[in-house]
């Protein structure tokens, strides 16, 4: 069920994606797609991401996928199968809620990812609990010293913005920098059937 959700979603967003690159002269922005474990361990869902990347026109170079630390691990060498794949086009790939795992750090190193995106729960908690804090910094240092950009998760108000620039984090994602919305909300939206 999960892949089938990811394969409605891979579809819509690159249809979406490759209009929005036609009317725009080619330079469509950046975009990140989350990715289940279930899509991990589908044989034929590589070959339909390459497919669907082709059949759009989407410029690999505007796609981030994301993967969860967690199902990253837990499907190693086929997660490597496919991060290698799209990689190899020009797909970047973020590792989410990093630091929720035990071997955190024993796995970044072999995973071949340009974002590590630091797990929220230490996040929130930047402001009020220094262990949060030292943690967030320790995450950030390993990912800069190994050439990958940060991303915080989780933030919810500008105490937290303004901590996270002071470790020299690279970007942040929450509530407090904007709600999601609904593709659909978008100029032109192409919708694709399930």
């Amino acid at each position: 069920m999960a892949c089938a959700i990811d394969r409605w979603v891979v579809a819509n967003t690159l249809a979406w994606i490759g209009d929005h690159a036609r009317r725009c002269g080619g330079n469509p922005g950046h975009y990140s797609i989350n990715l289940t474990a279930d899509s991990l361990t589908d044989e034929d869902f590589l070959g339909f991401v390459h497919e669907r990347i082709k059949r759009e026109r989407v410029p690999p170079q505007s796609l981030c996928f994301e993967i969860t630390e967690t199902n990253a691990i837990a499907n190693l060498s086929r997660a490597l199968e496919f991060m290698r794949s799209l990689k190899a086009i020009g797909c970047a790939f973020a590792l989410d809620d990093f630091g929720s795992g035990v071997s955190s750090f024993g796995y970044l190193k072999n995973l071949p990812v340009d974002y590590v995106k630091v797990d929220g729960s230490f996040v929130r908690d930047i402001c009020v609990d220094s262990t949060a804090r030292v943690m967030v910094a320790s995450i950030n240092n390993i990912a800069q010293e190994m050439g990958l950009k940060t991303v915080a998760e989780f933030v919810e108000n500008q105490a937290i913005v303004d901590e996270l620039r002071q470790l020299g984090v690279d970007y942040a994602q929450g509530f407090h920098l904007g709600k999601p919305r609904p593709l659909s909300e978008q100029v032109e939206v192409r919708m694709m059937p399930r």
